[in-house]
């Protein structure tokens, strides 16, 4: 049987197009199906930190992300009274992924940044109004039945993923259930328009007053965002009537600053799928685990799932890896984006709290954690790969792979091809290494190694002799090293 495509992607949101690019540039040809007619024209999304940004530098949009984002230098965690229980700065400085640690955008904006990008690929194409429903695998692949505007018609693919949702109708066909992990609360988001920005906070802060928890946020050029917690017995039609946002909003001062461009009750959960690979279905993003919004790595997550994703299915599909290579997925993300839930866990805990007397244990424990010098200067650090596709017990195995700057503003990956890369002392004086030699040389010489090997996904797959890391990449792939 002849096939439609290598992959079919059900959902076109930043998960499933940027997922589409990285396969396209990886020469797999990708269809993807999206149920809605064009992109979500309101905000959902508020921030992309740098490892983000690498992955959308790799897709081809990260410097047009980056021309309307903003950047706040600090996070704060307030109490009622306004005084500060925990700071984080330096969210404007540059982070290793080549960017800066926290960028605060307009969703809308990066969507459109991507489907530019998707219409450029070749192999790529965008469905739109085309809804993925049942389907049946076999041992060759997927044939899934579309509702396309010109009747239903079936779409043979060798692998299909759903990036489609929370709500994902291809997590439940294939009968993959969820864990929750303990976090379910309503809030109110209130996205506005900014007018007169001088009125506006310059911080990102979380207010842990138990009358009312209040996030505020900035978002990309000309928004800002507020979020407000339902307490028991408002409904969501009470908390949206704009009568009584104005009262939300009142205690700001930013009446004749702002005009209101959304309003949308949620419910923050904390889940993950039990199963990200089913054979050939595969989940990403939302449809595979879903956080709390108080870290900011909603997005992040499902951009670090299709980094993860493309270059293992690239390697099944072109190159004759084998397919057990895409069991590595959730291996490798899930203790990773485990910990990013329960940091935001952690964080919406702090804020949630409606108790008084709770809060002021909390603001009492903070109070002396401060002037001990104790509390953290900054979110606690994700953890490397531990297990799949490195070379276990070599310094760094598993690890995030920075990526330097040059003296003048040149960024590495734009220099490297989209496959593994086998850096090693003498290979820094290359034309394509040499204008970021010192940083390179200062990481190998902290790691005591005479080279790195580089996986697609910018992680490190080892460290140590050049010929023994080639030998062990192909070992564990049959992949060429560039």
């Amino acid at each position: 049987m002849t096939f439609d495509c290598d992959v079919l992607i059900a959902g076109g949101g930043p998960t499933g197009v940027t997922l589409a690019i990285l396969l396209a540039r990886r020469g797999v040809k990708v269809i993807v199906a999206e149920k809605d007619a064009a992109v979500h024209p309101l905000p959902r999304a508020a921030h992309i930190d740098h490892e983000g940004m690498r992955i959308l530098q790799e897709a081809g949009v990260a410097d047009a992300v980056f021309a309307t984002s903003r950047r706040a230098g600090r996070y704060d965690f307030l109490n009622a009274r306004g005084e500060v229980l925990l700071r984080f700065e330096g969210a404007d400085g540059m982070g290793p992924g080549g960017w800066p640690v926290a960028n605060m955008i307009h969703q809308p904006s990066v969507e459109a940044a991507l489907r530019r990008s998707l219409d450029s690929q070749a192999l790529a194409i965008l469905q739109s109004q085309w809804e993925v429903g049942a389907f049946e695998a076999d041992e060759a692949g997927v044939s899934a039945h579309v509702a396309t505007p010109d009747g239903p018609r079936t779409v043979r693919a060798r692998y299909l993923v759903g990036a489609d949702g929370a709500r994902s109708p291809v997590r439940k066909a294939a009968g993959v259930t969820f864990e929750d992990l303990g976090f379910e609360e309503p809030w109110l988001v209130v996205d506005v328009l900014v007018d007169d920005a001088s009125r506006l906070p310059t911080a990102n802060l979380q207010i842990c007053n138990p009358a009312r928890p209040t996030t505020c946020v900035l978002m990309g050029e000309g928004r800002h965002r507020w979020e407000f917690m339902i307490r028991p017995g408002e409904t969501a039609d009470q908390v949206s009537d704009d009568a009584f946002i104005e009262t939300l909003l009142a205690p700001w001062n930013v009446k004749g600053a702002v005009r209101m461009e959304r309003k949308a009750v949620y419910t923050f959960r904390a889940r993950i799928a039990s199963q990200w690979r089913k054979g050939r279905v595969l989940l990403a993003g939302d449809a595979a685990h879903q956080t709390p919004p108080f870290a900011g790595q909603g997005l992040c997550s499902g951009l670090r799932d299709a980094a993860n994703l493309a270059w293992k299915l690239a390697a099944t599909i072109r190159d004759q890896a084998p397919a057990t290579l895409l069991d590595s997925y959730q291996t490798e993300r899930a203790p990773h984006l485990r910990a990013t839930i329960e940091m935001a866990i952690m964080m919406g805990r702090m804020v949630c709290t409606t108790s008084h007397w709770s809060a002021f244990l909390r603001d009492t424990k903070f109070r002396i954690g401060r002037a001990l010098g104790k509390l953290p200067s900054g979110p606690p650090g994700y953890p490397p790969i531990s297990a799949g596709m490195i070379l276990a017990g070599s310094a760094a195995a598993g690890r995030y792979f920075p990526q330097p700057l040059s003296a003048d503003g040149l960024r590495l990956d734009d220099h490297l091809g989209t496959g593994p890369i086998l850096m090693a002392r003498d290979d820094l004086a290359s034309p394509a290494l040499a204008p970021f030699a010192a940083a390179l040389e200062g990481w190998l010489d902290a790691q005591g190694a005479e080279a790195v090997l580089v996986r697609p996904d910018r992680h490190v797959f080892g460290t140590g002799d050049p010929d023994r890391l080639r030998a062990a990449w192909q070992a564990a792939m049959g992949l060429p090293v560039t």
